[in-house]
């Protein structure tokens, strides 16, 4: 509680814009609340579980925390890593931080997700989901999933796994009504294993 008696409110998540006074209006009436002071009231809402624990290669178990890209991930190895997946050219230090500034500025809707290694201090693995807002089923969204992928010297202690249920647990949140993805067919009995069932046949037009 304030000093003055009012409510104070914590909230975290992608729903941290609601305020007291919405909250106020919808829980007043159930409450039959009348008077003006009340204790704290604490609202959490539930985030993708972004600690665990997996065995690297030495076989023994480490505790690895998921959290979102920082700028300071280009030292970090971060588009080497990337190159593990797909082309992706070394890059300055100041391209780094425009197109980290680029993303940034896409809020909630993009979201890349990191793994770094403590005792090393490298990212060892990644994933990104994007929210694509639709008209469609009453102006729901969809959540793209790219760019998965580990390190191949830390592979077979799950990370993969982890981001990526990482990635549909941050979807569910934001009130996805999908999760999509593409990928080659030697990685369909992994997918599979995340809950992915195969649908429809990809297009692409590259330039």
């Amino acid at each position: 509680m304030h000093p003055d008696g009012s409510i104070c409110h914590i909230l975290t998540g992608p729903f941290a814009t609601i305020n007291k006074h919405q909250i106020f209006r919808v829980l007043m009436p159930l409450l039959h609340i009348t008077c003006t002071s009340f204790p704290v009231l604490t609202i959490k809402i539930m985030e993708p579980k972004t600690l665990f624990e997996a065995e690297k290669t030495n076989g023994h178990k480490t505790e690895f925390k998921i959290r979102q890209l920082e700028i300071s991930d280009h030292a970090k190895g971060f588009t080497e890593l990337l190159g593990q997946l797909s082309q992706c050219p070394s890059l300055s230090q100041s391209e780094f931080e425009a197109r980290f500034a680029d993303l940034v500025a896409l809020g909630d809707d993009h979201h890349i997700a990191v793994v770094e290694d403590p005792t090393s201090g490298r990212i060892i693995a990644t994933g990104s989901i994007f929210i694509e807002k639709k008209f469609l089923r009453g102006c729901s969204s969809v959540g793209h999933i790219e760019d998965v992928v580990v390190d191949k010297a830390t592979r077979g202690g799950h990370l993969g796994q982890r981001i990526v249920n990482y990635l549909i647990d941050r979807a569910k949140a934001v009130g996805c009504y999908k999760v999509i993805l593409d990928c080659t067919p030697e990685l369909r009995v992994f997918y599979e294993k995340c809950g992915f069932v195969e649908k429809n046949v990809q297009m692409a037009l590259y330039f």
